[in-house]
């Protein structure tokens, strides 16, 4: 038992004892509110009164008071240093060192030291003598100290029992008082992005594969200023749980097929609502054990939100990488912006854990063909393989379905337009494999990629097409990152891969190969990005994304993507 235990038994019952220690464990108990973090972490969050606790605490505060140590009974004005008793405890205690009182020296009262005040400063330098006696390799406590010790343990034994009783109950009072201190809180986090951008490379747009480039449109080439602006409330009930709810108003111009004739030059934040604020997402998450995380979402659901997506350094859309390829394997956008439950179980002391997730797109809508478990969705599962901290390495599989009431964007817009929708409109499912792994050999350092492959099937005839149709798409990149590049807190960042391509597609056998709807040749995707951090709050992050042969169309010209985002977050 340590000494500021000791301290807590000799207070007890001495007004000396009420007013100088518990003030300061109140304040200490006062400021212990853990919040827990969401996966991973659930920030901090803003206090408010608590509501439950409130009869032990207020019976410990009315007695608080500020103290200071006293290491000698004499300086006590007001005890008379008469009796044998406190002679033999006053030479114990300037010995030991094992009572306190106020800094002026007095027991407030002007009164005689009661025989529980007095048991209650014994009882301390009782604990003391036993700490030192247990814990010195020499003896530092005297055979005379041994038997005056004893002597007063005989003379005061009823009231030693009675301070040792009353000592355990307000230990016990103190801890349920501790136990329930938290209370509800919520906390309000906001993020903006300013960004500054422009694309540039040949005269035209580019056109799928197999199609003539002349025929293309004028590239849209001017610079553009965009924002989006972000803000969230965090909201917990018990520590352990979070509620969040999140706003959005944006206005980020897509690069996709209407500018660049792609959607492989697009941004991972891009989006434009005319920068109307809105509810963008809504969830709530908490422990269903101490190894199982639940997350249920109302609105604005994605996959890549709610699992280990491998790629620690890159896959924030406002820290991280600046295309949508770039952040993230593409099997984890199968599922996006609905309504769903995702479960993480995660095993202590295990190397496996292990996700489950499933997503509806259209699960507010009643209609046929949508609703929660009638319209398009994603189920994915995923194992996950960390054999140490450096090594990360993750087996997945999903399936999803999509139809014209949910339209058919298979990667949400980050490969080619046939392998976004191979049967042009038909409803279509596929199943998805794809493996994702990332090293870190250091602290600053990681290297990461992915791989996957995925077999589309048509549900319905079509033009063109026949029920039971099949296409296969794959895709890769591999990443590189390097964190506190020059200077802490600074991110040098580098991705190169193919986006998806539909290599092979059973439906339109009869026509050309460009109404096929399959990919010819190869693009290529390369970004680099310095993210500079300013302050706590501020980065700025100018980067390059180069897209070869877009549209797996080698006649295609290179497309270029400058810009230049600035992120504020408070």
């Amino acid at each position: 038992m340590s000494q500021a235990k000791f301290l807590w038994k000799y207070l007890l019952f001495s007004p000396v004892a009420l007013v100088s220690s518990l003030a300061f464990s109140i304040s200490t108990i006062a400021a212990e509110n853990p919040v827990k973090s969401e996966v991973n972490q659930i920030d901090a969050l803003a206090q408010v009164d608590p509501t439950s606790g409130n009869s032990s605490l207020n019976q410990i505060q009315q007695y608080s008071s500020d103290t200071a140590q006293v290491t000698s009974v004499s300086q006590f004005s007001d005890v008379q240093p008469t009796d044998w008793a406190f002679q033999a405890l006053q030479s114990l205690v300037e010995r030991y060192g094992c009572i306190a009182g106020y800094p002026n020296g007095t027991f407030r009262g002007n009164r005689a030291m009661t025989r529980y005040e007095f048991a209650a400063g014994l009882n301390a330098c009782l604990e003391r003598v036993n700490e030192l006696i247990a814990t010195a390799t020499t003896n530092l406590v005297t055979k005379e100290d041994l038997a005056t010790v004893q002597r007063l343990q005989e003379e005061f034994s009823n009231e030693l029992a009675t301070v040792r009783g009353r000592v355990d109950a307000l230990e016990a009072r103190t801890s349920e008082i501790e136990a329930n201190q938290f209370s509800t809180t919520t906390k309000l986090n906001g993020e903006i992005i300013f960004n500054i951008s422009n694309v540039f490379g040949g005269d035209k747009r580019a056109v799928p594969s197999g199609a003539n480039p002349n025929t293309a449109r004028e590239l849209d080439s001017n610079t553009i200023f965009t924002d989006r602006v972000r803000l969230i409330l965090n909201t917990s009930f018990d520590a352990k749980d979070l509620l969040q709810i999140r706003l959005q108003a944006r206005n980020v111009t897509p690069y996709d097929t209407n500018v660049t004739g792609t959607n492989m030059t697009r941004f991972g934040f891009d989006g434009n609502q005319d920068n109307n604020m809105g509810v963008d997402k809504v969830n709530y998450s908490f422990d269903l054990s101490d190894s199982i995380r639940v997350k249920v979402d109302a609105a604005g659901g994605n996959i890549y939100d709610n699992i280990n997506n491998f790629n620690p350094d890159l896959a924030s859309d406002n820290k991280g990488a600046l295309s949508r390829y770039g952040r993230f394997s593409p099997i984890y956008r199968t599922g996006f912006g609905g309504a769903g439950a995702t479960i993480n179980i995660n095993p202590k002391g295990s190397p496996f854990s292990a996700s489950a997730s499933y997503v509806a797109r259209t699960a507010n809508n009643p209609g046929l063909g949508a609703g929660l478990t009638n319209g398009a969705y994603t189920a994915l599962g995923q194992l996950v393989f960390q054999p140490s901290k450096a090594l990360n390495v993750g087996l997945t599989y999903a399936r999803n379905y999509q139809n014209s009431l949910s339209g058919i964007n298979m990667f949400e817009g980050t490969g080619s337009i046939y392998a976004g929708n191979p049967f042009n409109g038909v409803a279509t499912t596929a199943n998805h494999y794809g493996i994702q792994a990332n090293f870190i050999p250091s602290s600053s350092l990681t290297i990461g990629g992915w791989y996957g492959y995925a077999d589309a099937e048509a549900l319905v005839n079509g033009a063109g097409v026949n029920k039971g149709d099949n296409a296969s798409i794959n895709y890769w990149a591999a990443t590189l990152s390097i964190k506190d590049f020059v200077k802490e807190g600074n991110l040098l960042g580098f991705i190169f891969g193919q986006p998806p391509k539909v290599s092979s597609n059973d439906a339109f056998t009869s026509a050309t190969r460009t109404i096929r709807r399959e990919d010819n040749d190869t693009s290529y995707h390369l970004e680099a990005l310095y993210r500079m951090q300013v302050n706590k709050n501020i980065s700025v992050t100018p980067g390059l994304l180069v897209i070869f042969n877009p549209e797996h169309n080698n006649n295609n010209d290179t497309i270029y993507v400058g810009t230049l985002r600035t992120n504020f977050s408070f």
